[in-house]
């Protein structure tokens, strides 16, 4: 910011944007709270940087705002978009995330802000005063490149050829370690077979540990396992993906027949000695969904989530979020959930 007052803005590029000129751009600030008070400013968006300073509902309904920001600015005529942070706690930290394009609309650059700068630029437009920024980014989208999907299994004894699939995904953005997202979904993950290996114990169906690729841009490394596979869908017993975190759990969701659910009470039960006996209606995971979408049963991981979006995509997602004790209890139900499905004597109805 250079107008009314010098300040460095603390940003991350979005996924997909687009660079500034090697000289930046300079230009004065629209600060609005929606895309319906956007609309009814547009006539001052013109050649203008847009700052949106949304306030956070829940992320479902938020990220929108990083996901189309760029896109609704440039409609009205903006030459950048800034947009406050999408999390509910901030100390100054920028996160960053995937944004879409609309075809036939100029690109524009885009990047997030943190939520005290967009409250900042808020104030003072408020007041009436004049802003003025200049925005200087070097982003580019290289051709992709080959990343693959980590697998291992357990085969079973008795119908290897049907699965219970245990998933989290190994890639994360290029902020903070991925730690949380999804370091930890993918070694519990790992780590359930590991137990079960030790155990000595070889379930009747195949445990298949699948560590996504590239589900950050989308999904892809999911969507190319799922058209691989997808053949043998009747196979496939029950998909399951832990993507929301490693705190301590509180219930296992699941999405599922209402026969499939019945079974699961049942194996929910079994988790009463880490007391996480509560079976929760909709399982979820970007990584599973094809084959929810498809009526395989799906299963996630509810943990004491609410700090989740404080590090989401911003340099504080290291292992310093991490706690072993709730890694282990993770593990635990993961492990138990999987290996009790896996050896029941029938599939899970669908």
């Amino acid at each position: 910011m250079i107008v009314p007052r010098a300040k460095n803005l603390a940003i991350l590029g979005l996924g997909s944007s687009v660079g500034t000129p090697p000289e930046g751009i300079e230009a004065a600030v629209l600060v609005v709270t929606s895309f319906d008070e956007l609309k009814i400013r547009a006539s001052e968006a013109i050649g203008k940087i847009v700052v949106f300073n949304q306030p956070f509902v829940s992320y479902g309904e938020t990220v929108a705002y990083r996901a189309y920001g760029a896109s609704e600015a440039a409609k009205v005529g903006a030459v950048a978009s800034l947009i406050r942070s999408i999390t509910p706690f901030s100390i100054n930290s920028p996160h960053t995330g995937w944004q879409d394009y609309q075809d036939g609309l100029n690109r524009i650059p885009t990047a997030c802000i943190t939520v005290e700068d967009a409250e900042l630029m808020w104030r003072m437009a408020q007041r009436g005063q004049r802003i003025v920024v200049r925005l200087t980014m070097a982003a580019k989208t290289l051709p992709d490149a080959d990343s693959f999907n980590t697998v291992a299994e357990i085969r079973g004894w008795q119908h290897p050829e049907q699965v219970v699939l245990l998933s989290g995904h190994l890639d994360s953005w290029d902020v903070g370690q991925g730690a949380m997202d999804d370091g930890g979904g993918a070694m519990i993950s790992w780590e359930a077979l590991s137990l079960i290996k030790d155990l000595g114990l070889r379930p009747r169906r195949t445990l298949r540990t699948v560590l996504w690729t590239a589900e950050e841009q989308g999904g892809v490394g999911a969507q190319q396992y799922y058209d691989l596979h997808k053949v043998n869908i009747s196979n496939f017993d029950l998909v399951m993906e832990s993507d929301l975190g490693t705190f301590s759990p509180v219930a296992l969701q699941f999405t599922g027949s209402d026969a499939a659910q019945k079974v699961m009470e049942e194996v929910v039960k079994l988790l009463a000695p880490i007391n996480t006996t509560k079976l929760e209606t909709h399982g979820e995971g970007t990584d599973i969904s094809p084959w929810m979408q498809a009526g395989v049963p799906g299963a996630s991981l509810h943990v004491a989530d609410s700090r989740y979006f404080w590090f989401h995509h911003s340099e504080g997602d290291t292992m310093t979020v991490q706690d072993p004790r709730n890694m282990d209890l993770c593990s635990a139900l993961w492990a138990v959930v999987a290996y009790v499905v896996a050896d029941l004597q029938d599939m899970l109805p669908r």
